[in-house]
């Protein structure tokens, strides 16, 4: 008598593997875009509290450029340009000017990486 599995076997151990599969990898996925949204909403507090930071150190005028006024500066108000690159599946989009900002998250990927668009203003108003 040989030893070993029968093809009945195999197939049931497969079915079992891919329903599990069907079952987890929805919830996986769902749990990162909600992770993307809020690192989104995090990076948009962050690069908010450099702003009003840097304004409160010169006299109540805001940055004008992320990279020169807030990343490329000793002690730096953010340790990373968030204004230039994707960053945890959000795109960000600065306005920065002397008398306030406006700084927009959107997903990179609508449904991969995030659903919703995320706006914080001068004061640290965020809307989603």
């Amino acid at each position: 008598m040989k030893k070993g599995f029968t093809l009945v076997e195999i197939m049931i151990v497969v079915a079992i593997i891919a329903l599990l599969a069907a079952i987890a990898i929805p919830n996986l996925l769902r749990a990162r875009l909600t992770a993307n949204e809020s690192a989104a909403q995090g990076t948009l507090r962050t690069i908010s509290t450099a702003a009003e930071t840097f304004a409160a150190a010169h006299g109540g005028t805001y940055p004008t450029s992320a990279t020169t006024d807030l990343y490329v500066v000793t002690p730096k108000y953010i340790n990373s340009n968030y204004c230039t690159a994707p960053y945890q599946g959000y795109s960000f989009q600065c306005s920065l000017g002397t008398t306030g900002y406006t700084v927009t998250g959107a997903p990179v990927s609508v449904g991969t990486t995030g659903n919703t668009t995320f706006l914080i203003t001068t004061g640290g108003v965020l809307t989603p």
